[in-house]
This record gives C-alpha cells, sequence and structure tokens, in this order.
C-alpha cells in the first residue's frame, strides 16, 4: 500500500511542479526502485524477505560514498550512544573468545564486576542461566548490557581454581575514560603524560582535569600528550582540548561542505590553562579525525612539537541525521580545515578509479602552507607529519606468536594468582629468574611461527624454483634452511627483552587494572623515549618552533 502511495505521489509531483534536472532524476529513480521493490515482493518465485532486501539495497548505496557515511539500524542505536557518550549500561567487563570459551579480558575499576571479584581471565559459563556454549563474544557483551540498575545473573569459572562461581550482579552506568592515565613521565625534568584514548563526551573536562591534577601536584614544566591509536569523534572535544593551551578567541578548525548550513568556524571559547608549558603531541598513523585536528591546530599555531608519524588522514566531518523508525543516517557532510588552510584528508573519495578503488591525493595537488607565528611550511593532503618523526619498535616474530597464542595472557593469569602483589606499575618489571620460570612454563605448550629470516628464504626458493635454478642448488638450499631454522630456546634468549615487556605489562595490568599497563609501557617506549629528548635537550624543542632563516 504505502509502495502504492508513493507511486502516486510521485506522479502528482511531476506533473504539478517544475523540477531542476538533478531533482528529476531523484525522483525517477525513487519511484524505479519503489516499483521494483514491489514487483520483487508480490512476484519472486520464493517469499523475499523484505527487510534483507532493504539492507542490501542501503549498504549497495552507501558502498559507493565514503567509508563514513553510513546507516545506523535500531538495534545499533545503543552502541552508537555509547560510543558519543563515553558510557553504556552493564557490569564492567571486557570479554574476548579465547578456543570457544568467553574469557573475561579486561574488569573495569570499581564496577559492579569489580566489586564481585570477577578477575581477568575467568572463564564465562552461562549469563542469566543461559549457557553460552556456540555465541560469539559480541552476542554474549550484548547479554552481559542493559538498563542501569537491572539485574543479571552470571555463572562462570575462576581463572586459576576452575571453581564455578555464581552472582548477581546490578548494572550500573559504566564510563568509557578518555584519559585512561596521565601521570610523571620524568621528575627531574618535570614532565608530565597525558593518554587520551578517545573523543567522546566529557573528553575536554578530562584532559583539564589531568592537567591541572600534574600543575599542582607536581608543577610539571612540560607535558606529553599521547593521541597515538586515537581513532577521533567529537569535533567540539577537539576544539575544548586545544583551548586548554591557546588563548581564547583563536579558530582552529572550519569546515565547508556542499550545503551552507554545515560551513562553520569553530575557535576557543574558555580562557586556558596554561599557554606556556612545553607540549609535545604524540601521534602515528592509527591517529585519526579528532586527533589530527589537535595535533594539526598544535602545529599550525607554533603551540607544540609534532612527534611519531604521519596520521591516518581523515579530514572529513559527519553529521548524524535522524530517520524513522529510531533510525539514523550518519553523513559525511563537510571537510575539515585546520588554521593554516590545509586539509588533511588523504583519500579522494569523490574521484574513484574505474575499478572502484580510491586513491591517495596525488603528489601534484598537495600544497604548502605556512604556520601562523614562524611560518614554518606545513602541507595537506595525507595526514599531519610529525616534526619528528619516531618509529615504533618492531616486535619479534616469537613474541607476537606468544601474544596471539594468549600464552601471555595465561601466564600473567598464573603469576598473579601466585603473587599477593608487586611493584608500583611503572616500576614492575620480571626478573631474569622469573623470565626462567616463563620459559619452563612454555616447554610443553605448542606454538609455532615463522621468523623473517625464513619467510624471505622460502621466498627466494619459490622464486629458484620458478626459474629452474634448484636442481643445481637443491643441496645448497636444504643446507641454509638448516642453518637458519628457527629453534624455541634460542629466540626465546635473542629476543627477551621483548617478550619480558609484554609479559610485565601483562601482569601490570592484573594489579592495576589498564591504567598499570600503560603506565608500565611507557617507560620502555622508544617513541616516548623521543619525545623526552625533544623536551630535555637544550634548545631543541626552541629550535623546533623557531626554526632559523
Amino acid at each position: 500500500m504505502w509502495i502504492a502511495a508513493a507511486g502516486m505521489l510521485t506522479v502528482a509531483l511531476l506533473s504539478f511542479v517544475r523540477l531542476s534536472d538533478r531533482d528529476f532524476q531523484v525522483i525517477k529513480n525513487m519511484d524505479i526502485f519503489y516499483s521494483l521493490f514491489r514487483e520483487i515482493n508480490m512476484f519472486y518465485v520464493d517469499d523475499p524477505d523484505p527487510d534483507n532486501l532493504m539492507k542490501k539495497s542501503i549498504e549497495g548505496m552507501l558502498e559507493t560514498l565514503d567509508p563514513y557515511t553510513s546507516f545506523i539500524s535500531e538495534e545499533n542505536m545503543e552502541d552508537y550512544k555509547a560510543v558519543t557518550s563515553g558510557q553504556y549500561g552493564g557490569v564492567g567487563i571486557t570479554i574476548r573468545d579465547m578456543d570457544q570459551v568467553i574469557t573475561v579480558l579486561d574488569v573495569a575499576r570499581r564496577s559492579p564486576a569489580d566489586k564481585a571479584g570477577m578477575k581477568t581471565g575467568d572463564m564465562l559459563m552461562r549469563v542469566d542461566d543461559q549457557w553460552l556454549t556456540g555465541k560469539t563474544d559480541s552476542e554474549v557483551f550484548d547479554m552481559l548490557k542493559g538498563v542501569p540498575h537491572t539485574k543479571v545473573k552470571i555463572a562462570y569459572l575462576q581463572a586459576l581454581t576452575k571453581s564455578e562461581i555464581t552472582c548477581e550482579l546490578v548494572r550500573e552506568m559504566i564510563p568509557i575514560p578518555n584519559v585512561p592515565y596521565y601521570g610523571m613521565l620524568d621528575h627531574a625534568s618535570k614532565t608530565g603524560y597525558i593518554r587520551l584514548s578517545n573523543f567522546s563526551a566529557e573528553a575536554g573536562k578530562e584532559v583539564k582535569n589531568a592537567l591541572l591534577d600534574l600543575k599542582n601536584r607536581y608543577q610539571i614544566q612540560s607535558l606529553v600528550l599521547d593521541l597515538r591509536n586515537n581513532p577521533g569523534g567529537l569535533l567540539v572535544e577537539a576544539v575544548e582540548i586545544v583551548n586548554l593551551f591557546v588563548k581564547r578567541g583563536q579558530e582552529v578548525v572550519s569546515t565547508r561542505g556542499r550545503v551552507k548550513q554545515w560551513d562553520n568556524i569553530y575557535a576557543t571559547r574558555h580562557d586556558p590553562v596554561d599557554t606556556t608549558v612545553a607540549l609535545v603531541v604524540m601521534v602515528n598513523r592509527a591517529s585519526a579525525s579528532a586527533s589530527e585536528i589537535v595535533a594539526g591546530a598544535i602545529q599550525d599555531m607554533d603551540r607544540g612539537v609534532i612527534v611519531g608519524q604521519r596520521t591516518f588522514g581523515k579530514g572529513l566531518v559527519q553529521t548524524t541525521r535522524p530517520l524513522s523508525y529510531n533510525t539514523q543516517a550518519k553523513i559525511t557532510t563537510a571537510k575539515y580545515y585546520i588554521p593554516s588552510g590545509r586539509c588533511i584528508q588523504a583519500l579522494d573519495y569523490s574521484h574513484r578509479e574505474e575499478d572502484g578503488s580510491v586513491g591517495h591525493i596525488p603528489d601534484s595537488l598537495i600544497r604548502e602552507y605556512k604556520t601562523l607565528k614562524t611560518k614554518r611550511i606545513v602541507r595537506d593532503g595525507g595526514g599531519v607529519s610529525p616534526d619528528i618523526e619516531a618509529l615504533p619498535e618492531t616486535m619479534s616474530r616469537i613474541a607476537v606468536t606468544l601474544y596471539v597464542r594468549n600464552l601471555i595472557f595465561d601466564y600473567a593469569t598464573l603469576y598473579a594468582g601466585q603473587h599477593d602483589s608487586i611493584a608500583p606499575a611503572g616500576d614492575f618489571e620480571l626478573t631474569d629468574r622469573e623470565y626462567d620460570e616463563y620459559v619452563a612454563y612454555l616447554q610443553d605448550k605448542f606454538f609455532d611461527y615463522q621468523t623473517e629470516t625464513e619467510f624471505t628464504f622460502l621466498k627466494l626458493k619459490q622464486l629458484a624454483e620458478k626459474e629452474k635454478y634448484i636442481e643445481d642448488a637443491s643441496a645448497e638450499f636444504d643446507a641454509l634452511y638448516a642453518k637458519l631454522s628457527h629453534d624455541r630456546l634460542k629466540d626465546l634468549e635473542i629476543h627477551r627483552k621483548d617478550v619480558k615487556n609484554l609479559l610485565s605489562e601483562e601482569i601490570a595490568a592484573r594489579y592495576y587494572y589498564n591504567a598499570g599497563k600503560i603506565a608500565n609501557s611507557i617507560q620502555k617506549d622508544t617513541q616516548i623515549k623521543v619525545a623526552l629528548e625533544v623536551l630535555g635537550e637544550e634548545g631543541k624543542y626552541h629550535a623546533i618552533l623557531h626554526p632559523v632563516e
């Protein structure tokens, strides 16, 4: 009935309204779509699912646009609200499917699960008397979520004792912290540190509170703001964070799109917290969107030094539009431009290749801009480039394998069950004797991996086979492969540092939650060491921001 009515409305519009060519094309194609949808529902040989037909239609339509324009269904609205608001109703555990067992990956401090005594490594069995066998971790998480003050019954096995525990928890609003950790990096130089992992609601307030606490308690003279792996979020929160370090009335970002109502200028609105503290902003390839606004604005204003890697390059702004039946559309409505005037969008979705692929902004179209005060050269077209490049250390194959196979996770659970306490998170490190105990623990555990040397060697062998050289060199290849093949015990010794670091971080998290894991990891972070060098070497920070002509 509604399809027929829509068709009649379309005919009426075409009969009585003078339309532009574009409007005519929109109405024409909507009429064709309605007609096709109606014919399929009426005459297709089987009984089609209208919800699935519409879902596939929407997905196909959106695939032709950028990946940030999306449809938010009614069942996904709660997840969307959790991301933007920074909180959700639940019990405060993060879970993961480990070998077909739903395992507690993390427990939020002071959450209902924490108060009930649940620990990382515990294994969930039932939720509200429903067995979890065969369910995915996302399905189980949906079962645990709910309206605050409602009850949920959980049965689980304790990680160490394997005793079954049943508890009834009352759901609460669980905050997802934007600032999971802050503290001191170096007391001698009075350098503070703030990790910002999201830009959901209250991000600016959380950074401000952390900054004020560092100033009041430690009288910091320099600060490292860590935006690595931060995917972004709310644009207004990015403006609030920049405002902490620059004066009121400074333009931070502007947006411009096809529809003029989305053109806007966002400037700082409050008095700053500190305009003189030496500031390093850390970024990497996963720093995107709002992270790039903060890093780019700080760079354009010559307010701080950017350290790390070129950022992701997302210069597109999304606006959420309400649709019928409690659904929404998140639509890219504009591009954003940071104070120098540059847009850092890396991919050009408006000009796709014939195969539908998307290319980077070509070098010929990348333009130079200048920072506001010292007129340093900065560029658009592909993220924010750091003032000082600092690459992360590459993790050894054996360390990565142990982590992926949960042999780091499982041993941390075992260790925590055998030790009542450890040193403060930032100071804790596994001793050599304890590492040897870990190596002994691995002796009856099966895991295999391929070293970079082996991978390269096998590629060489395949090439030799393809080019018919292998017959004359077969014996030499076999002899060399025997020498190059990895030895587990040898690799565990060679890469002791990598494995110890992962173990120390995971164990610290057992005692000091996620904040403890961060506190432990930053002490060994080579990129952070570069940031400290920029702040610590006399004159280096000033020289970067005020280069000599």
